[in-house]
């Protein structure tokens, strides 16, 4: 069966970006709708993402204008750049294929975004 393989997670810090890649195993990239997941502790898995082919997109609204996925067929490679990103943008990224009634998964990866932080002031 086929297999992907996510890659690129890791700590980043508000406003930062990162790359995530999901290469395939197998003959499935060219006929398949690739689609990026994330699921952050405690919630269920949302969709982020979707490459339809010939250059159809849909995103999530929350990722709107700061995410864009492509792919790249030739390297049967999936990739979704991820910018300005946020406290709420942490969990696990899972790429997915589908192809007629099939689905595959990845295996995640950990997106984790930590926070500017902010000043408090103690005085007497």
């Amino acid at each position: 069966q086929a297999q992907l393989a996510e890659s690129g997670g890791g700590l980043v810090e508000t406003g930062g970006s990162l790359t995530l890649s999901c290469t395939a195993s197998g003959r499935i990239f060219d006929v398949s709708i690739m689609s990026w997941f994330r699921q952050a502790a405690g919630k269920e898995r949302e969709l982020v993402a979707h490459s339809l082919g010939v250059g159809r997109k849909n995103y999530a609204d929350s990722v709107k204008g700061r995410f864009t996925i492509s792919r790249d067929n030739a390297r049967n490679t999936l990739y979704l750049q991820m910018n300005s990103l946020k406290p709420e943008d942490t969990g696990v990224y899972y790429c997915r294929a589908m192809y007629g009634k099939t689905e595959v998964w990845g295996q995640g990866t950990q997106v984790t975004v930590w926070g500017q932080g902010t000043q408090v002031t103690v005085s007497s």
